[in-house]
């Protein structure tokens, strides 16, 4: 399988609530298009400075992570995003990589959308079972029933 990318808008949420409370005009939200690779083996949204800088994202907290090589290294972590895909969306924090680093799609957020890897076209697409509505699943603990007989 090929590395496959999908066209996100990013939104800064913070600005979205200032806009609701009529604080800011809705031209004045801060929001971008950007191309992200779809990375199933990410947790987060990951950005780069860049994006950070320019939807102006305030610092939650850092993170330790351990990167592909094993290092573990300490990262910011931002937010409040509302991230778009076609009809789905989702709110969520976002990882800050250094540099110009590629946009990452990571698995919390794809599982939000409800979206899933198509492998034949290799494309990000909506969850056909779902088409226009994300549906998620949530998984409970059913205790198996005895099967031994009544006598």
């Amino acid at each position: 399988m090929g590395l496959i990318y999908a066209e996100l808008e990013l939104i800064n949420a913070e600005d979205i609530a200032l806009a609701r409370k009529h604080i800011i005009c809705e031209e004045e939200i801060k929001r971008m298009n950007v191309t992200a690779l779809v990375d199933t083996g990410a947790y987060m949204l990951c950005i780069n400075e860049s994006v950070q800088e320019q939807l102006q994202l305030p610092v939650l907290e850092l993170r330790k992570r351990v990167n592909a090589d094993g290092q573990i290294k300490e990262y910011k972590v931002v937010g409040s995003i509302e991230l778009k895909f076609k009809n789905r969306r989702t709110l969520c924090e976002a990882m800050v990589l250094t540099g110009d680093n590629e946009i990452l799609l990571g698995a919390i957020p794809l599982e939000n959308m409800d979206v899933i890897v198509h492998p034949l076209i290799q494309e990000l697409i909506v969850n056909p079972d779902h088409p226009y509505y994300a549906q998620m699943s949530l998984k409970h603990i059913v205790k198996p029933k005895d099967n031994k007989e009544e006598i």
